[in-house]
């Protein structure tokens, strides 16, 4: 899967990318009378990525995953909290010192025919960052290096003279990985990498970043709604929900064993391949649509659609991302499984069953 293991334990040297208490909050619309409240796109994200490993970030579109990988790399400025990258805080870099930062993390984009300029063949757009951080700088060495990388993503040579509307989305990806590889970093942030292509290709690209991390030494933060691509890819995953992680835990582990009750959603929303367990297995549904990060619930913030819903605490207390560390729960050596959910060990045990309403805080009682 990776460089390292899910089953290695992780020291803190390991720790490639921390962040801490990340927030970002984007200015909101008011009126005369009323004082615009923030939009909490980020809000107060603790996140550790360790050396060599996939990261699977998932959730559903708003939730805020796409922004906060942008503000990992401070392509969003984020509103409070702190980065350190391989013992560097980034948000204490001034541009120049942040320019050089950031050949160390580099960003794999959702669309790859967006993130390519049509005017620029190839050849230009992969030696951009090439260019901008003052590596190969003849146009010789360039050409070469740009070649290099082509082939390194499974493209010919060929492919440097010409311009991206000639090729097809799953090539453009890979031109979009080459140019993110240009300058050798770290860190690689993949947004949504796959999710703009047809199924038949998307198995490819996600093969070709396997075997680019284990070739090169790769550690990604894969951000992805598609719970099969994180499955398959990630050592460890993080949920999202509104602005903040909701669990997280060794993939193995989350996918035998969710806990908290939005992941236990998703996950049964996720089609099985045998008719018989399809047709018998019970659903989580969920009701309602995503609140506006602008006004988010009070207390726990998935609680407004949560089936396990309960009237004490739910909407009064905001629960904290902690780590359960009993018997059944987590796999010895991949580290915790944590989760922002008072009922999490209730719901565990099967102690509290799911109903269909969300908003009827008496459907949900102890089993």
């Amino acid at each position: 899967m990776t460089a390292q293991t899910a089953g290695e334990p992780a020291a803190q040297d390991d720790v490639l990318l921390s962040a801490r208490g990340v927030a970002v909050h984007y200015p909101g619309r008011g009126s005369v009378l009323r004082r615009p409240a923030p939009v909490r796109a980020v809000d107060g994200v603790d996140l550790d990525v360790r050396r060599g490993e996939t990261y699977g970030l998932v959730g559903e579109s708003g939730c805020g995953k796409s922004t906060l990988g942008r503000a990992l790399l401070r392509l969003t400025e984020p509103t409070a909290g702190s980065i350190v990258l391989d013992g560097v805080d980034l948000r204490s870099l001034r541009p120049e010192p942040l320019r050089r930062a950031r050949r160390q993390m580099q960003m794999v984009f959702q669309d790859p025919m967006a993130s390519l300029d049509p005017r620029m063949d190839v050849e230009a757009a992969v030696a951009e960052p090439l260019r901008a951080h003052g590596l190969a700088t003849g146009r010789g060495e360039r050409g070469r290096r740009v070649r290099e990388l082509l082939g390194l993503v499974g493209l010919p040579a060929s492919a440097a003279t010409r311009y991206p509307h000639e090729f097809s989305g799953g090539q453009r990806q890979r031109i979009g990985i080459a140019r993110a590889l240009a300058v050798e970093p770290s860190l690689v942030v993949a947004d949504e990498p796959v999710s703009a292509l047809d199924v038949s290709v998307q198995a490819q690209v996600l093969n070709l970043l396997e075997d680019l991390q284990t070739q090169l030494g790769l550690t990604y933060l894969l951000i992805a709604h598609d719970l099969a691509v994180v499955r398959h890819t990630s050592d460890r995953v993080g949920v999202m929900y509104l602005g903040g992680v909701v669990e997280e835990a060794a993939s193995d582990d989350l996918y035998a064993q969710p806990l908290h009750p939005y992941t236990l959603s998703l996950m049964s929303a996720v089609p099985v391949p045998d008719p018989v367990v399809e047709d018998t297995r019970e659903r989580i549904l969920l009701t309602g649509d995503l609140p506006s990060p602008a006004d988010p619930p009070s207390g726990c913030r998935f609680h407004t659609r949560c089936p396990f819903v309960q009237p004490t605490r739910c909407a009064d207390e905001r629960p904290v991302l902690r780590d359960l560390g009993m018997p059944g729960v987590g796999t010895p050596g991949r580290g915790p499984h944590r989760v922002a959910c008072h009922w999490a060990e209730a719901v565990r045990d099967g102690q509290l069953r799911p109903n269909a309403s969300a908003h009827d805080p008496a459907a949900a009682q102890p089993a």
